[in-house]
């Protein structure tokens, strides 16, 4: 059945999404080869492109990988529409907003550790589109290889469609409950959850709550995918049945439609006749999905000494190195600390790697909440070598602390970790929100060394 587009913005319409979000099916496991029709029949049996397509549809498949990637690498889906992809005017430039893409060479690397407050609020009307605030990457779009750090607030619904040509696109919601209209279909993604959009996938956001903020990671590189075990084994971490992926459904509607496309850095839009969100059956594994961050099984010590943070990996985008990340996403989950004569919160560190902290809720057990400290919707940023760990007061408290067994419950934070320094735009680099005196947090750490003689 089609789920039909209905109007954006009053609080009635936002109950209305609400309702459908609510009520959404979904089909599990990561990777798999799903298949979905909205309308019996519309999923052709035997054969992906027959002579004549079911029900009058036009079958077209969709690549998120080369035709000759090997079986287990490659990404495509077949799709059963109204209309084809290809039955668009031209695409003509329009404003790129606060999005901004790699190469990020309008400023300098910067070493130093740098935190930032949420976002303000964004002007009236603002949807996830235009609220999208770039602050910093790495790569190059053109040549499908680093990360991009965008933050989003928004208070209105998409009347527009959107799809990136340059990257998937990894969504953690930090405010506001999310209803994504996909061409698969629908997914709901509130606070705690993720949900990941892929290269090329159409897609329009309505809000389910009157305000709406988060992070997003544009990934240019190789797919997300689930980390390998190694010794851990069959089982642990995310597992893949809990993995959502949509049923099909569509939108038979004639009447213009803005679609915006993210094309090597610059965004392009042209006004369509119909929605272009018109899939009535679909099958492959080159498919949106969503994810309960809370469901992450969490590993770690039972004897002594804390785990290096890459045993709290969701997803992986593998590099041509083996072991060494184009970019991770990283969990601090709700989870039992227990280690014996143990440092509890994270160690100090300098790391290859580059590290964008965000906070979803709560607080992050290595550094100090509240006002001017590292609150949900803030981030920080910690690049290669920059030495960072906990602040004086968290090392102070954990130092002197009783070492009974303790449930980190109340906080969910997160990490986009990648293997080249994240440049800052020049936006994030004079942003009022960016916090002044970040260093001062390990200030006071004072000389403890005594010489035995």
């Amino acid at each position: 059945m089609s789920d039909g587009a209905t109007a954006r913005g009053s609080a009635t319409e936002r109950e209305e999404a609400r309702k459908i979000a609510e009520g959404l099916e979904h089909l599990s496991g990561f990777g798999n080869e799903h298949g979905s029709e909205a309308v019996p029949g519309a999923l052709p049996v035997g054969r992906n492109s027959p002579q004549r397509a079911p029900l009058g549809l036009y079958a077209e498949q969709l690549s998120g990988s080369a035709f000759t990637e090997p079986r287990a690498e490659n990404r495509r889906s077949w799709l059963y529409r109204i209309r084809p992809s290809a039955a668009h005017p031209a695409f003509t430039r329009t404003g790129n907003g606060a999005l901004r893409s790699a190469p990020f060479a309008q400023t300098v690397p910067d070493p130093n550790r740098l935190r930032w407050n949420p976002l303000p609020d964004p002007a009236e009307g603002t949807d996830f589109l235009a609220g999208l605030w770039t602050l910093g990457g790495n790569g190059d779009v053109t040549q499908r290889s680093g990360m991009a750090v965008h933050l989003y607030h928004a208070n209105a619904s998409m009347r527009r469609v959107f799809s990136d040509a340059d990257g998937e696109l990894l969504i953690v919601p930090e405010r506001g409950g999310l209803l994504l209209r996909t061409e698969f279909g629908l997914l709901h993604v509130e606070p705690g959850h993720i949900a990941l959009i892929p290269r090329g996938v159409r897609f329009r956001v309505d809000l389910l709550d009157e305000t709406a903020r988060g992070y997003v990671c544009e990934n240019y590189g190789a797919p997300f995918r689930l980390p390998d075990l190694g010794p851990i084994g069959a089982n642990g971490l995310a597992n893949a049945r809990d993995f959502r992926a949509p049923v099909a459904a569509y939108e038979d509607v004639e009447g213009p439609v803005e679609v915006v496309n993210k094309f090597c850095g610059n965004l392009w839009a042209a006004t369509y006749d119909h929605s272009p969100l018109d899939v009535v059956a679909w099958h492959g594994n080159h498919v949106p999905y969503a994810y309960d961050l809370r469901r992450f099984n969490v590993m770690g010590t039972i004897s002594y000494d804390h785990p290096d943070p890459s045993i709290f990996t969701v997803l992986t985008s593998p590099s041509d190195t083996p072991g060494l990340a184009g970019v991770d996403f990283v969990v601090f989950a709700p989870r039992w600390l227990v280690g014996e004569d143990t440092f509890r919160p994270p160690y100090f560190h300098r790391n290859v790697m580059s590290e964008y902290m965000g906070l979803i809720e709560g607080a992050y057990d290595a550094k100090t909440a509240g006002e001017g400290g590292f609150v949900p919707g803030g981030g920080s940023l910690h690049n290669m070598m920059s030495a960072h760990g906990p602040d004086r007061e968290t090392f102070d408290r954990a130092s002197a602390a009783e070492l009974r067994p303790q449930k980190i419950d109340d906080g969910l934070a997160f990490m986009f970790e990648t293997r080249w320094p994240v440049s800052l735009t020049p936006q994030a680099a004079r942003a009022d929100h960016l916090q002044q005196g970040y260093d001062d947090v390990w200030q006071g750490l004072e000389r403890h060394f005594r010489p035995l003689h």
